[in-house]
């Protein structure tokens, strides 16, 4: 008899390797690991996803595409240039808050395990480059009418990831250098959105 996939349990164990990924690591998270936190067994985790590693792959592409489509869709129905930027920071910004370990576990995980890198290029093909783009040809317009001076889109993806990142990143560090609350923690993170933005 055929099985069919359901895709609530796809998804159970789908955010089940989000979390101990998160609290983890990936070298750390064992397919039982998952399927304890699930409540299912671990054939069925691969079942549906083979490898530890396909559901990292599963887990990642989603994220990177949440990441690139905030830079390629949000604010492109605005008119000028400036709100357009705005909407693509504000936008990743949000990602970012919704996924705070996300930066630390995909920046520690490139550094471990420099084929991810790899392996993304393959997966995204030519998206990444498509945002690159997509920002050159804005900067470019803006640049041509004199709003704004020459600037490198790369440098100014660069720029943003980073001034937005950081707060996340470097949560622990930043909590206990100035001793905040969490709840304090929330609202400098709130104010630092405003500042970027």
């Amino acid at each position: 008899m055929k099985h069919e996939k359901d895709s609530t349990t796809e998804q159970r164990i789908l955010e089940a390797a989000e979390k101990l990924f998160y609290e983890k690591g990936f070298a750390m998270t064992h397919t039982t690991d998952i399927a304890k936190e699930v409540g299912c067994n671990q054939a069925l985790v691969h079942y549906y996803f083979r490898t530890k590693e396909k559901l990292f792959e599963t887990f990642f592409e989603g994220k990177a595409k949440l990441f690139m489509s905030a830079f390629l869709l949000a604010g492109n129905d605005r008119n000028s240039f400036e709100e357009k930027l705005k909407c693509k920071i504000e936008a990743h910004f949000d990602i970012l808050q919704a996924n705070p370990r996300l930066p630390f576990l995909l920046f520690n995980e490139i550094s471990t395990n420099p084929n991810r890198v790899e392996a993304f290029k393959v997966k995204f093909g030519e998206m990444p480059k498509a945002v690159i783009e997509s920002i050159r040809n804005e900067l470019q317009q803006e640049i041509t009418k004199g709003n704004i001076r020459q600037v490198n889109p790369t440098d100014l993806l660069l720029s943003i990831i980073s001034l937005n990142a950081i707060m996340f990143i470097a949560s622990p560090i930043i909590k206990i250098v100035t001793g905040v609350s969490e709840k304090d923690f929330e609202k400098m993170v709130e104010r630092r959105k405003g500042e970027n933005v």
